[in-house]
């Protein structure tokens, strides 16, 4: 998602003027990269049939070579097909935590994925943060300051993707990190989580693939995403623009586009945390839903009633705070109730090929017509957001029928590792959905 804060930051230092983009262009620009993103979210399967250090090494330098070249872009036409190629390399990102899962329990999971995914806030308050130092130097620099912004922005992936073919494992068993003891602790210790009828192959499993596509729990979690994503995806790139029609500079806009996201990075993490030491998820997307979508009733109302820009510029920080919780939170629940890697990598490509639609629909709510308040748009994020909160009431009462009448499907306690995981000598036991 950091390209979709840049593209914000540069088009109010001189991008839209440049590429003469007026508002319909920009929001194709915009929908050009979720269209392919969308397209392209099969690549979260990959994880579990590319080794990680090749695939990641693959997509970070894709990644990064793309990003780069926006800053050489002389036209609309040049800048929607670098969009578009940029959607399908951030696509192949999608999939970390599915990868996370492989290494970390189900309890453990909501804090692992928080670190992850609280690296968008943490990304855009830098990026919102170097904008604002580029701009301020742009008038002594022979290169127009959104192109060097892009190239700021995007090379340095370029030169992670070296290091991230000798570090990154692909599995417990190939980390140079753990010892051999450490490595059989940390197969074992996740082995009780799985199905024993699943497929412990490297490839995916037909059946359990089809089992997941029918399952209706895959498609709750997938609207939730959906609607979260509407919030997610419009306010990043609109949002330096929102602060600069409260009346703001274009350089003190980009200054006041970072702390929101700055404080969203600890609570993301607070909230992970949180989540999984009471192993529980449906109460805290239920909250930062609500959180969220009262940020955004504010704002329109605000907006409404013609209250001060410092007025509105407060209602961003709930609104962007409760919808990166969200994000985290949703994620991990989704491969929590999943019983196998192939359920897991199947119901993760759902949850991102519905989900991530929302965007089509987020990137459009905020026309320069609508400009300075843009009521309607905040209005709609508080609905989407709202949404979000009852579907989660309802997965959660899906999921503790699911327990009460036992149709969890089994998994494996004790086993082998006696000693190193814990006892039970292969008892079994219901699985247990996470609520």
């Amino acid at each position: 998602m950091l390209m979709d804060v840049d593209i914000g930051n540069a088009k109010i230092a001189g991008l839209d003027r440049d590429l003469d983009l007026d508002s319909n262009r920009y929001d194709w620009v915009l929908t050009a990269f979720y269209i392919a993103y969308i397209a392209f979210e099969w690549m979260s399967i990959l994880w579990k049939i590319v080794p990680a250090h090749i695939y990641v090494t693959a997509i970070v330098l894709s990644w990064g070579i793309i990003a780069s070249l926006q800053s050489i872009a002389t036209s609309f036409a040049g800048l929607l097909v670098l969009r578009t190629l940029l959607g399908i390399g951030e696509a192949g990102f999608t999939g970390i935590p599915f990868y996370l899962s492989l290494f970390f329990k189900g309890e453990e999971l909501a804090l692992r994925t928080g670190f992850f995914i609280s690296a968008a806030p943490l990304a855009t308050s830098f990026a919102s943060t170097l904008a604002y130092f580029i701009i301020k130097m742009g008038k002594y620099l022979p290169i127009a300051s959104w192109r060097l912004l892009f190239l700021i922005e995007g090379f340095p992936s370029v030169l992670i993707a070296v290091y991230a073919w000798y570090i990154i494992p692909d599995s417990p068993d190939t980390a140079s990190y753990l010892t051999k003891r450490e490595k059989t602790v940390a197969r074992l210790r996740l082995r009780k989580q799985k199905d024993p009828n699943a497929s412990e192959s490297n490839g995916l499993n037909r059946k359990e693939m089809l089992s997941t596509i029918l399952d209706p729990k895959s498609y709750l979690t997938a609207f939730m995403f959906f609607f979260t994503n509407m919030a997610f995806s419009s306010l990043p790139v609109f949002l330096p623009t929102i602060i600069h029609e409260m009346g703001h500079t274009v350089l003190i806009s980009q200054a006041l586009s970072a702390p929101p996201y700055l404080l969203s990075f600890f609570i993301v993490i607070l909230t992970a945390y949180l989540s999984d030491r009471m192993r529980n998820r449906s109460y805290f997307v239920i909250f930062h839903a609500l959180l969220s979508a009262s940020g955004y009733a504010f704002l329109a109302l605000a907006g409404h009633f013609g209250l001060g820009a410092w007025w509105r510029y407060a209602g961003i920080y709930p609104a962007a705070i409760g919808f990166f919780s969200v994000i985290t939170i949703i994620i991990t629940w989704t491969i929590n109730n999943q019983e196998s890697e192939s359920k897991q990598g199947t119901g993760f490509a759902i949850l991102q090929l519905i989900g991530q639609c929302g965007p089509l629909v987020g990137t459009r709510l905020y026309p320069e017509t609508d400009a300075p308040l843009y009521v309607s748009g905040m209005a709609s994020c508080a609905v989407a957001m709202v949404f979000v909160a009852c579907l989660s009431v309802g997965l959660r009462l899906y999921l503790a029928r699911k327990n009460r009448v036992g149709k969890g499907e089994y998994g494996r306690i004790g086993d082998e590792g006696v000693g190193l995981v814990g006892s039970g000598g292969g008892k079994k036991e219901p699985f247990r959905y996470m609520l």
